[in-house]
């Protein structure tokens, strides 16, 4: 139950953030669609990041000195809440505004983005370790389907009822409950007992190896996504004004 709400919470604040920064920053950058380009190349960037911290974790550090790690850093990020940029980020006119939007997202919403994006992998691994047998990969669903919820309820829920500030009050109280969960779970897989391996099961390294083709094709297939939602946004934006309709 609380590994499915955890990761239900972070994929639903991770798809959220994105349409809510990129809308607080749009008027500071005159309404361009290079903005949200821009925007998107900083989170599909973290994204890869929280996946790289994810294995990095996983595979290097003792599952105690992996909990202390990710709650520091889910201490960290509360720490920098709200995420709303200060107005003395807003350009003055003459800084080069693409590093300027990257640093920005960077300092506003950073550190709690890369938390985010590494907790679909982290809690399916450790709830494999604390379930072993169970069937991790059913929260995978639920992070897709928080993901979806998220991108349709922006528009249609949260941009319509909420001013800027709840939108911000909103997603930021959100994240200090999936901070507190995550740190939990975090901890109840550091102190979870090894589980000893069934009988007549087969070693981890008896399992074949991917061969450099399937790994290519893996890193095809994922690329197609982020190639088709960069294509299609960018030529809405470019050919949709950022106007009211009169």
């Amino acid at each position: 139950m609380f590994y499915a709400a955890t990761i239900f919470l972070s994929s639903f604040l991770l798809f959220l953030v994105q349409p809510l920064l990129a809308r607080l920053i749009l008027p500071w950058f005159g309404g361009t669609a290079a903005v949200w380009t821009t925007c998107m190349l900083f989170f599909q960037s973290m994204l890869l990041a929280g996946y790289a911290y994810a294995h990095a974790t996983n595979a290097r550090l003792a599952p105690r000195a992996q909990a202390v790690l990710h709650t520091v850093l889910l201490a960290a990020a509360l720490a920098l809440l709200p995420i709303a940029p200060a107005e003395g980020w807003k350009p003055r006119g003459d800084e080069e505004p693409v590093r300027h939007i990257l640093l920005l997202l960077t300092v506003a919403v950073g550190l709690p983005y890369l938390l985010l994006s590494a907790t679909s992998p982290l809690l399916q691994a450790w709830f494999a370790r604390v379930r072993p047998g169970a069937n991790p990969y059913r929260l995978f669903a639920i992070s897709n389907l928080a993901s979806l919820l998220a991108l349709i309820g922006y528009p249609l829920v949260v941009e319509p009822y909420l001013g800027n500030l709840q939108q911000v009050a909103l997603w930021s109280g959100l994240f200090a409950v999936f901070a507190l969960l995550c740190a939990a779970l975090s901890w109840q897989a550091a102190t979870a007992s090894p589980a000893p391996h069934a009988a007549g099961a087969a070693p981890e390294d008896a399992a074949r190896s991917p061969q450099r083709g399937e790994y290519l094709l893996w890193l095809a297939l994922s690329a197609t996504g982020s190639v088709l939602l960069l294509a299609v946004t960018n030529h809405i934006t470019q050919n949709v004004a950022s106007i009211p309709l009169l």
